[in-house]
């Protein structure tokens, strides 16, 4: 089979699987520019495209094309324009019998690595400097510095990059490398089961210098699937292999985790990254901005720092929006500008009700939702309910008198203070800012 129509019949499977307005806007004008050596070269239109497909995309596309190849293929992304079309050349045709897929993957296994991710562009500061220096103490002595290094934290603030980091410098020094998230740890644990080729997993995940697990946590309460793990990590301690994990919780917090696997995590060094303070979005923005080779106003920069605090994600997204809007429509990169973007990026947020966001927070804290009306100003109530008037103005928009109403009639000026004390602690206290994050997450992905 012809790479070109691999290609295609991959673009056909992938539209099939998103939204049309996300496949028109990334994928759509995408070409296949060169086959070699098992790896899909695609041009695509611009740096923005790109990073996106690198980002959120990359996964989906690889499991879908090595669907459609019959084994796993590697894919990078380059930026073409229309006076640099690819050109028209024979590409080397695939095997015209599709093999079954572990027989290729296991022999040379890919590492998985995104080469973008590296020491050098990871943006350093006082909420992450502790799993900075451990992945680097690891990546310069393998093995030997923290085994395993377990790395946690929320969704969105550099685990994978690190992960992705240590792996690209023991790469680059000849060490044979796997990086994989526990979903496909699992299913290719079912699909070897499946096609009775354990021996193959095993080669694959066993014979590795350096393992980089990403997730963990998903394992917890698969019992095939953490009996195999227990045996992997196993053989690779005892080998002299380096085993790096991350996860969103500390392995204590793994309820469903068994025991032998919990102490083993324990063994090395537990290192957590916090959601990053005011100075360090503003860094990571002006290193993003730097990658596109844009100017950005520092008072924008500072603008998108101060309305984005949960992750980096959603901050290097609003950053992409901004200099997307200013690029397309061909409009000065101003604050306007920026704001007008943000906005936009606020309406697209699901609807939440305030009463939704009492009950998420009187739950947290171990109230009841008529503590938080109640006169009580115990530090136990006050801080709780504070941090209810700044969720509710934040992610609602509701007016101060309106949220003063809904917490027992409490004057607007009351509320203004409630908010402000809040969001600037946000910036000073770590735990705190941990604690509203995780309540900011669990308000968008669970039922109160």
């Amino acid at each position: 089979m012809k790479p070109e129509t691999v290609w295609l019949a991959t673009l056909g499977e992938l539209q099939l699987q998103m939204t049309q307005a996300t496949f028109d806007t990334w994928l759509r004008d995408s070409r296949l520019l060169k086959y070699e050596d098992d790896t899909f070269t695609i041009a695509v239109k611009s740096g923005y495209a790109k990073d996106w497909l690198e980002n959120r995309l990359l996964p989906t596309i690889k499991r879908t094309l090595a669907r459609q190849a019959g084994r796993a293929m590697d894919v990078q992304f380059v930026v073409w324009t229309e006076e640099a079309k690819p050109p028209k050349t024979e590409l080397t045709p695939l095997l015209s019998k599709r093999t079954p897929a572990p027989a290729a993957v296991h022999n040379h296994p890919p590492s998985n690595l995104n080469p973008r991710h590296t020491f050098d562009s990871f943006v350093v500061g006082p909420d992450n400097r502790l799993a900075h220096a451990a992945s680097m103490a690891v990546a310069e002595s393998p093995a030997s510095a923290y085994n395993p290094l377990f790395l946690y934290g929320g969704v969105g603030l550099g685990k994978t990059h690190l992960l992705n980091a240590i792996g690209n410098s023991c790469q680059d020094r000849g060490l044979r490398v796997l990086y994989v998230s526990s979903e496909e740890f699992t299913n290719d644990l079912i699909e070897a089961i499946r096609s009775q080729t354990t021996d193959l997993f095993r080669d694959k995940y066993r014979t590795t210098d350096v393992l980089l697990v990403d997730d963990v946590q998903f394992i917890a309460g698969k019992e095939s699937t953490q009996e195999e793990f227990f045996h992997t990590f196993n053989t690779l301690h005892s080998n002299g292999k380096q085993i790096v994990l991350s996860s969103d919780r500390i392995p204590k917090a793994m309820s469903t985790l068994e025991e032998r696997l919990r102490s083993r995590f324990e063994w090395g060094l537990i290192a957590d990254i916090q959601p990053p303070g005011l100075e360090t979005r503003i860094a990571i923005l002006r290193s993003k901005a730097a990658t596109y080779q844009v100017h950005v106003p520092d008072s924008v920069l500072v603008l998108i720092a101060g309305h984005i605090q949960s992750n980096i994600r959603e901050l290097e997204g609003a950053l992409n929006g901004v200099v997307a809007l200013s690029t397309l429509a061909h409009q000065p990169l101003n604050d306007d500008l920026a704001e007008a973007v943000l906005a936009n990026l606020s309406h697209q947020r699901h609807q939440i009700a305030p009463d939704r966001i009492m009950v998420l927070v009187a739950n947290h804290f171990g109230l009841q939702v008529e503590d938080l009306r109640g006169p009580a100003r115990s530090k136990s109530v006050a801080r709780p309910r504070q941090i209810t008037m700044y969720l509710v103005r934040e992610e609602t928009g509701t007016s101060l008198p309106q949220i003063g109403e809904m917490l027992g009639g409490r004057d607007h000026t009351t509320v203004m203070y409630g908010c402000e004390h809040i969001a600037q602690l946000i910036e000073q206290d770590p735990e705190l800012r941990r604690e509203v994050l995780t309540l900011r997450q669990r308000l968008y992905e669970d039922k109160v």
